[in-house]
């Protein structure tokens, strides 16, 4: 050889070994010819264990890229490849001829990319235990709407307790409460518990509506009745409400003409577009509600006596939160659940010193309150757990300064184990007592539902 050529082989030689890829060179009788430094470490074979040998005695020849070049002579890049079951590479090989074009081999490139496609598939797991996971904290859905009224006061069960018996009826029903403490909810509840539940819930707020645009917003309005009305007239709430269920919120804003027509549509179930010359009959239920003291209003004459006792046939009074403080951790718990599913996050912790500090504040807000504050802490908090100072921040100062509760904090434990025993129970039921599969859908292991069932008191 040459001095040139020898030259020429050397480099090529050392060029080929000092590459980040793996490269390999058959014969055209498979034996191995080169095998570069990055190909022993990839493949943990020594290339004095390769070289002079077959291809096939290390590899399984199904698997063999540059096998396949020889047989098809024709070349391929950047393919996609699994040499062994736990390596995965992109290679480019060759076949390789001299000056006649005659065959002498193939040559392969590999880049190993096993990291990246392990860790695809780890981030592609991870994607679908959390997917499981938001499911798994999505409250519980049951058949009893009032379940959605969250609270352990006696006086809150009462409440409900008596509300689901007049839901059944077609009795109209005033809900009374400060602003904030879940009075459309107590009526959406009502409404899903009565015999209407199929038909519209339409909800009014009275308050918000101007005293000129309210009897057309509630009764609606015949074609060319005033000058910019919807050609072919317009159905009001009343109207859009039959056969189910009418919300009247802040029913105590209601002007006293307004309230005449009310009364006059709801004795008679009968009423008038704006321009119309046709009576159109309706069957709604009536459910008002109101921050206000209707009672005090009568008495002033600022509310039509004989629509207050047309309204307060079931009175329902809600009592603010200050006054049903033990339920702050359970409301608390079902905030944290629901809005960290809503925005993609851990549910965080909250320690005993925040919760003190939350039933030390007197909630003017109420449930509403309570809940802003929970949304606000979910979104800007960045770690584990909601400390006093975040609280601290998002509350109007001065506060009072919070004393201990630690009963509270047993409670909001009791709670937690409450929604875990009760999601068991429900994913037992919805897998026909299936124990492997139940145990999968909660995310945990066979064992630990076995403790947890026996802890639980579940047989």
């Amino acid at each position: 050889m040459k001095k040139e050529e020898a030259f020429a082989v050397h480099t090529l030689d050392t060029l080929l070994s000092a590459l980040d890829v793996s490269i390999s060179i058959i014969d055209t009788d498979g034996v191995m010819v080169f095998w570069n430094e990055t190909a022993e470490q990839t493949y943990q074979i020594k290339k004095e264990d390769i070289i002079g040998k077959n291809i096939a005695e290390f590899f399984e020849q199904a698997d063999i890229m540059n096998l396949k070049v020889l047989r098809t002579q024709q070349a391929v890049k950047d393919m996609y490849h699994i040499p062994r079951p736990d390596k995965h590479v992109l290679i480019s090989a060759a076949p390789i001829y001299n000056q006649q074009h005659e065959l002498l081999g193939s040559m392969s490139v590999e880049q190993d990319i096993t990291s990246t496609i392990k860790l695809n598939e780890q981030l592609t797991s991870t994607s679908k235990e959390l997917q499981q996971l938001k499911q798994q904290i999505k409250p519980i859905h049951t058949d009893d709407p009032f379940n959605k009224l969250i609270g352990k006061n006696m006086d809150i069960q009462q409440i409900i307790k008596d509300t689901k018996k007049v839901a059944k009826t077609d009795a109209t029903i005033l809900i009374n409460g400060e602003s904030g403490v879940g009075k459309e909810l107590f009526a959406q509840a009502i409404h899903e518990e009565s015999l209407r539940s199929d038909k519209p819930f339409i909800a009014i707020n009275c308050g918000a509506i101007p005293n000129a645009l309210f009897e057309s917003d509630l009764f609606g309005y015949e074609a060319g009745a005033y000058t910019g009305a919807s050609k072919g007239g317009k159905p009001g709430k009343l109207e859009l409400a039959d056969g189910g269920t009418l919300f009247l919120d802040e029913v105590g804003e209601l002007p006293l003409d307004m309230q005449v027509k009310l009364l006059r549509a709801i004795q008679e179930k009968e009423f008038y577009r704006i321009g119309g010359q046709t009576p159109k009959k309706v069957n709604v239920r009536i459910i008002a509600a109101t921050n206000r003291v209707l009672e005090n209003m009568v008495a002033e004459g600022s509310f039509r006596s004989d629509l207050f006792y047309r309204l307060n046939v079931f009175k329902i009074s809600i009592p603010p939160l200050r006054e049903r403080m033990e339920d702050i951790p359970y409301l608390l718990y079902h905030f944290l659940q629901e809005l960290s599913f809503k925005y993609g996050k851990p549910i965080p912790a909250v320690n005993p010193g925040t919760l003190n500090l939350l039933s030390a504040y007197p909630w003017p807000g109420n449930i509403r309150e309570l809940r802003n504050i929970v949304e606000r802490a979910v979104i800007l908090n960045e770690r584990s757990e909601i400390t006093e100072t975040d609280i601290t921040n998002m509350l109007p100062q001065p506060h009072h300064v919070p004393k201990p509760v630690e009963s509270l904090t047993l409670t909001f434990t009791a709670e937690k184990e409450r929604l875990e025993k009760e999601r068991i129970l429900q994913t037992l039921q919805n897998t026909y007592g299936n124990k492997s599969i139940t145990a999968k859908e909660l995310g945990m292991s066979r064992a630990t539902l076995y403790k947890k069932m026996k802890k639980y008191g579940i047989y």
